[in-house]
């Protein structure tokens, strides 16, 4: 089954790493198609439109994907766009997948620091009026330690069907 994937990630100090997981013939192909990636001068243009642009931006780019991965540098926590993806994404009962990138070298050949879970921020709603935090329900994943490259399409169709999509 062809997945549409978004991918949702601080664009300013994470994207170089975000090009290496776009980049590595995991998100284009037969069975995952991917969303939520911008260029530079794209993103600054919206930015420049304001608020409203970029929900609208976001709203548009999650319309029929039924997963959202966030990639989780450093600083990912509490970036207010990846919050409201994650957000949205929850509402549109998306399945969601964590997956730490700072162990991915940069331009320079330097690793970051870990970072917080965004997911820990969110919470899931289950039929029964149960709720648990979303880091507990669905998986978070190491990029370089749990070889992403080979396993990601794995690990989004396992978020898939947690979400029962």
């Amino acid at each position: 089954m062809t997945r549409r994937v978004f991918f949702s990630f601080h664009y300013e100090r994470d994207n170089w790493r975000a090009g290496v997981v776009r980049n590595s013939n995991v998100v284009e192909g037969p069975t995952i198609t991917e969303e939520g990636f911008i260029d530079s001068a794209e993103w600054e243009e919206l930015k420049q439109q304001g608020d409203d642009a970029i929900e609208s931006w976001i709203d548009d780019q999650l319309k029929n994907t039924s997963v959202t991965v966030i990639l989780i540098g450093a600083e990912t926590y509490d970036r207010n766009w990846v919050n409201y993806e994650i957000k949205q994404s929850i509402n549109r009962q998306n399945g969601l997948l964590g997956v730490r990138i700072h162990r991915i070298k940069n331009q320079y050949g330097n690793t970051d620091t870990r970072g917080l879970n965004p997911l820990d921020n969110h919470q899931i709603q289950f039929e029964d009026g149960s709720t648990r935090t979303a880091s507990s329900y669905y998986k978070t994943k190491d990029w370089v330690l749990n070889s992403g490259r080979q396993n990601m399409g794995d690990w989004i169709e396992e978020a898939a069907e947690l979400a029962g999509r």
